[in-house]
């Protein structure tokens, strides 16, 4: 889920309202806790974090902003299936059994274990984020951004055994067993225009630091030169003579 917010999130241009006081309006993007991490604090923090990317400076007041921006989320969410190649487990027939036994006093069936060709487990998540902005005054519309989706996928195989052979765009389009990269062009996924126009986002970035004053070694006092006429020069060295004699 966290990758398919980062793949809409990464798609979002601000540029157009760069350099301008913008206020963040998330009043509409309401605060739920789902499983783990992945919720509107996540990616409120993510849109922040494109938002100053992209130049705007973020007001924490709306009196101090010039404009406001509102956002909505359309879709976050995950799902997952697996696929078993061969005689899959008898556990849950056994359980009603049990119970069934419980009651008429029956023997109980032994389970019969997975016996599995091969196997695999689909998970995919998806997420939709739309913006728009407007002058704080006046209320005219300023930017909007379109609907933007992403969605993010992970596949993992077993075949005989052996595996996982992991893939899917959580993986960056590689293929890998157990966690082990391996070169297998047929299986690889295209993510292209997954990253969008700020390139920020998910990579590291150093922008304009503010410059830090450079320290002054202080010196040697300087040296008072006195000027001396040609008279006095000349007084002065004929008391040196007469000293000499």
């Amino acid at each position: 889920m966290s990758d398919a917010v980062d793949g809409a999130v990464a798609r979002l241009d601000f540029t157009p309202l760069a350099h301008q006081k913008v206020f963040f309006d998330t009043q509409f993007i309401k605060d739920y806790k789902g499983i783990g991490f992945v919720n509107s604090d996540y990616m409120i923090g993510s849109l922040r974090q494109q938002m100053v990317a992209a130049g705007v400076l973020l007001q924490e007041n709306a009196s101090t902003a010039d404009f406001v921006i509102e956002g909505r989320v359309g879709a976050l969410g995950a799902d997952s299936h697996e696929v078993v190649y061969g005689i899959p487990s008898t556990r849950p027939l056994n359980d009603a059994a049990d119970a069934l036994a419980a009651v008429s006093h029956m023997p109980s069936l032994p389970g019969i274990p997975e016996l599995a060709l091969a196997k695999r487990s689909d998970q995919v998540a998806a997420a939709k984020i739309a913006m728009f902005a407007y002058d704080k005054e006046s209320r005219e519309r300023v930017w909007q951004s379109g609907m933007l989706t992403s969605r993010s996928s992970a596949k993992d195989l077993w075949v005989l055994g052996a595996g996982p052979f992991q893939r899917g765009a959580i993986h960056e389009g590689k293929v890998r067993f157990a966690g082990t990269r391996l070169d297998v062009p047929a299986w690889a996924t295209d993510r292209s225009g997954s990253n969008g126009p700020i390139a920020s986002y998910k990579g590291q970035k150093i922008f304009n630091l503010p410059e830090q004053p450079v320290p002054v070694t202080p010196g040697p006092e300087p040296v008072e030169i006195q000027q001396v006429s040609a008279e006095e020069e000349a007084k002065e060295d004929g008391k040196k003579s007469k000293k000499g004699k």
